[in-house]
């Protein structure tokens, strides 16, 4: 991602667009969190097509023909986020910032369920044990800034794992993940200040 280039209706102009049919209108127009995520697809295989067709609901998870087994149990499944930053660095938009992705389920905010009403999710290409690129982490770094600026509810204390939303149920974006780097990169030392 290259500069700063300000949103319009909730698209990042630099993002491929690959839009999703999984999202609706948020109830209130409050965006106030930001969640980081991890997905691949097959689990722990990076840059195949597959998050894509998962994400536009049109994934093969006929046990005949689909590309791997582990798809038949995502048979139904209808979920999106807002990004995904692919491993190298790559970011796609699937469903406008403005409007409610379906990536965080049953959640919890500060007492406040069902995140997805008010929350961005970005998704990165990875596994919770897997080290994330240094392109995904320069990216994320520049989109979560950009972010920021068009949402200013979104601060330091609002930017979270979906580990964190979903404890107990979700673990990503996993031990890999470098937290640290990520604050201070975006300037926000610990992210406790």
């Amino acid at each position: 991602m290259k500069s700063h280039t300000s949103m319009s209706l909730g698209w990042l102009p630099q993002a491929r667009r690959c839009i999703s049919p999984h999202f609706n209108a948020r109830p209130n127009n409050e965006v106030s969190l930001l969640v980081i995520h991890n997905i691949s697809l097959p689990a722990g295989r990076f840059g195949l097509p597959y998050i894509d067709a998962l994400f536009q609901g049109c994934l093969e998870t006929d046990a005949a023909s689909a590309a791997d087994d582990s798809f038949v149990d995502l048979a139904g499944l209808q979920v999106s986020a807002h990004f995904l930053i692919r491993r190298d660095g790559e970011i796609v938009q699937y469903v406008s910032c403005d409007d409610r992705a379906w990536h965080a389920g049953v959640s919890e905010f500060e007492g406040r369920t069902n995140c997805n009403d008010f929350a961005i999710g970005i998704e990165l290409e990875g596994t919770d044990d897997i080290a994330y690129t240094d392109a995904q982490y320069l990216n994320l770094v520049q989109l979560t800034l950009e972010i920021m600026a068009q949402y200013p509810m979104i601060n330091p204390v609002r930017i979270v794992g979906h580990c964190d939303i979903a404890p107990g149920r979700k673990t990503d974006p996993g031990n890999s993940f470098d937290w640290l780097r990520y604050r201070q990169a975006l300037g926000l030392g610990n992210g406790l200040t």
